[in-house]
């Protein structure tokens, strides 16, 4: 395929020390060539592969040094985009990445779209497209342990597993085609029912321990939407800024402080955590608090988990009984704030309504207790040391998706197989689980996904 120049600024906007400018295609060092100036007249179409080389980016119109720069070429298809690339390294200003920006614009590049470096990666064949959307779960990753899960699937860590399970699905209608077409062929093993189901069951059995790990893969990507309730008053903002370890929620003796829900993103244990601090439950005559009471009864239902705060020094009211039923059959910590004061709180009562949820102590005003409170976190969703390099995780929600819809056919090719169902009609489902994990790796998905799903990456990506 036949594609035009792009160019993008791949750095941050803003001051910095450097910025880089970043071009693609069959003309992008004929481009950088017009306007750069080496050292000793050196031409960037004469220069060796993947090397950097010092000198200035020169208007072409008024023969002006526009900026200082180091520029580096590196020539398909040992490149990210399998194309011809240059890198033009400038001062991080606003201005000197822009003015070197439109100058290579001037010369016939056209800006590139958001992913559209990653998406000719992709196109190319360089990557797959699972590999693809690792790259924006890269730049994404919040905790070491969901980076390493990225970097598993950027270097193909799943991408040889789904391809092994589609050879495998292959080999098998490629069997089952034979024998219906040749049937006379006697040095053709036969396809029995016991072997198809054989094959089948191997291959459910892959698709099923993938979608074990896609709880755990999914928390990693996107975080755990974890949501602090109780009455006002009780520790619940003290417990954001003990998580957080900075003081990002008003902390008052005053009940309602908190009028609406305030998110932060906090690294517990290596689970990304995206904790929402609410307003207190309870009945208010306050307009504005009212608001703030729905708004976190909203957040309530669609958290993963639930951060109980209860006060140490208060009897357990109607309100806090309230709450125990509001939270039922959700992962639930329970955390008793406030140890530091007098106890008034019936442990023993708070036991039978807790009904099995773990229950942490805590003094947030004396930092005692947060420890605990990470490590009940961390074991509630993952139990034990599990490590991420430890297996293939599938964390991103398409290739989820898929993965219940390819083991859903594959069942149903399982179930036609144990009925007796023929065997050329069974391959249709063989067949379309054959399809389902093809498109988690781009072999077989509509041109529209693509488009969308690169589209979220950042512009220079």
């Amino acid at each position: 395929m036949e594609f035009d120049t792009i160019v993008a600024i791949s750095t941050p906007m803003g001051e910095g020390a450097i910025a880089i400018v970043r071009l693609s295609g069959d003309d992008a060092i004929n481009i950088s060539d017009r306007l750069f100036k080496g050292v000793g007249g050196k031409r960037l179409t004469d220069v060796m592969s993947h090397t950097i080389h010092y000198g200035h980016m020169v208007d072409p119109k008024t023969g002006q040094i526009a900026e200082e720069v180091m520029v580096s070429v590196m020539k398909g298809p040992k490149t990210f985009t399998k194309e011809d690339v240059v890198e033009i390294n400038c001062h991080g200003g606003l201005v000197s990445v822009n003015r070197v920006l439109q100058l290579v614009l001037n010369q016939g590049a056209r800006l590139a779209e958001p992913g559209e470096f990653t998406k000719r990666a992709f196109l190319n064949g360089r990557i797959d497209l699972s590999q693809a959307e690792a790259v924006i779960d890269l730049i994404r990753a919040k905790t070491d342990r969901a980076m390493n899960v990225a970097l598993g699937q950027m270097d193909g860590r799943l991408s040889r597993l789904i391809r092994r399970l589609r050879q495998e699905i292959l080999e098998t209608l490629a069997h089952v085609e034979v024998n219906i077409d040749y049937p006379e062929y006697d040095d053709v093993e036969e396809m029995t029912h016991k072997m198809l189901l054989e094959r089948s069951k191997s291959v459910k059995d892959e698709i099923e321990k993938l979608l074990q790990t896609s709880q755990q893969g999914k928390i990693l990507r996107e975080g755990l939407s974890t949501v602090i309730v109780g009455r006002p008053n009780v520790g619940k903002s003290s417990l954001l800024n003990s998580l957080v370890q900075e003081n990002k929620a008003i902390v008052t003796d005053i009940p309602g402080t908190t009028r609406d829900v305030i998110e932060e993103y906090v690294n517990v244990r290596g689970v990304p955590l995206r904790l929402l601090d609410t307003a207190g439950i309870r009945e208010t005559e306050d307009i504005v608090e009212r608001i703030g009471v729905e708004r976190s009864r909203q957040v309530l239902k669609e958290a993963d988990l639930i951060l109980l705060v209860l006060n140490y020094s208060d009897i357990l009211t109607e309100e806090d009984k309230n709450l125990f039923k509001a939270v039922e059959g959700m992962d639930v910590i329970v955390i008793v704030n406030k140890t530091d004061l007098p106890k008034k709180m019936d442990m023993d009562e708070l036991k039978d309504l807790a009904k099995g949820y773990k229950i942490v102590t805590t003094s947030l005003k004396e930092d005692q207790g947060i420890d605990e409170l990470e490590e009940a976190i961390s074991s509630l969703f993952f139990s034990g040391a599990i490590e991420a390099g430890d297996m293939t995780y599938v964390s991103n929600s398409r290739h989820i998706a898929l993965l219940n819809q390819a083991h859903h056919a594959i069942e149903e090719a399982i179930t036609g197989v144990e009925a007796g169902t023929p065997i050329d009609i069974v391959q249709i489902d063989l067949t379309r689980s054959w399809e389902l994990l093809g498109e988690i790796i781009g072999d077989s998905v509509h041109e529209s996904l693509i488009d969308q799903l690169f589209s979220q990456f950042c512009l220079g990506k």
